[in-house]
């Protein structure tokens, strides 16, 4: 039997406050990543803008674009031209008016499908994202050549019911857009690794779900964060199978078995043994 196999690739780079430079420096490792045969591709969240949302007041509406708009169509002309997926996380303008922290996937035809918008938004200081961002409502599957992704957007990764709800709605590999790093003066709180708690949580949701987990974030000092990069991807049994370092912007790429979700499935047996009749606590409010 033929076995379902796919290359993916991820973007990790630095950004700068010029967003016609990181578009096109974006773009040409995009072009790098399908030139070494990525065929599914995901940049960093807010791969266009420096974290305004550190700031808990500032107008950041210059960043925002439409969907399509600049972005959106550079991207799908590189797509369709390189026939991959390209998924492509930006500050939206949406059409009724509110602003989403929103992470579009094309597909190799240079389709613009429909936008995730990142359902859980944090506030905490230097991540005042609830004062730019309206929450999404909803999970989305694609459909990326034989493979079907997920996206979810950086506080997302936390949330284990997330991971579940696409996983259910038949994801096979999840891609986490980041942007996440150490707050200055608190590089080492004395409490424990944040930094390895991050990539543990993710690789928990890989084996609890049996699927991949490929998980992108920037590096660079903006402000008062510095941002771990640490991109990496997991097998379905929560194996790292490819990590970037923390410095440097790099093209990291992974062949992944998309028969080996089932398999690790079927050991487990976590998703046929569910109780959802017990679950109702986890609808309701605080």
């Amino acid at each position: 039997m033929e076995q379902r196999t796919v290359r993916i690739g991820l973007i990790q780079n630095e950004v700068s406050g010029n967003t016609e430079d990181n578009l096109s420096r974006t773009l040409e490792l995009t072009l790098e990543a399908a030139r070494k045969g990525a065929r599914i591709i995901c940049l960093e969240e807010l791969f266009r803008t420096p974290y305004f949302p550190q700031y808990a007041y500032r107008d950041a509406t210059c960043y925002a674009e439409t969907i399509p708009g600049q972005s959106t169509r550079e991207f799908a002309s590189l797509a369709r031209s390189c026939e991959v997926s390209v998924i492509v996380p930006l500050y939206e303008r949406g059409m009724d008016g509110r602003f989403y922290n929103a992470a579009v996937v094309i597909d190799d035809t240079g389709t613009i499908l429909t936008p995730y918008r990142k359902v859980h938004i944090p506030h905490d200081p230097l991540f005042y994202e609830q004062n730019y961002f309206s929450r999404g409502n909803g999970y989305h599957v694609y459909t990326c050549g034989p493979v079907k992704i997920a996206v979810l957007i950086c506080y997302d990764q936390w949330f284990p019911e997330a991971a579940r709800a696409v996983t259910l709605m038949g994801a096979e590999i999840i891609f986490y857009p980041t942007a996440i790093g150490w707050i200055r003066g608190l590089e080492d709180p004395g409490e424990g690794d944040w930094r390895d708690a991050w990539e543990t949580v993710q690789r928990g949701h890989a084996i609890a779900n049996g699927v991949h987990i490929a998980t992108v974030n920037r590096i660079g000092t903006e402000g008062e964060l510095t941002f771990w990069g640490s991109s990496f991807i997991t097998d379905s049994f929560g194996n790292i199978v490819a990590r970037a370092g923390s410095h440097n912007d790099e093209v990291i790429i992974a062949d992944i078995s998309l028969d080996m979700n089932e398999m690790v499935r079927e050991g487990w047996g976590f998703l046929r043994n569910r109780r959802p009749d017990t679950y109702g606590i986890l609808t309701k409010l605080e």
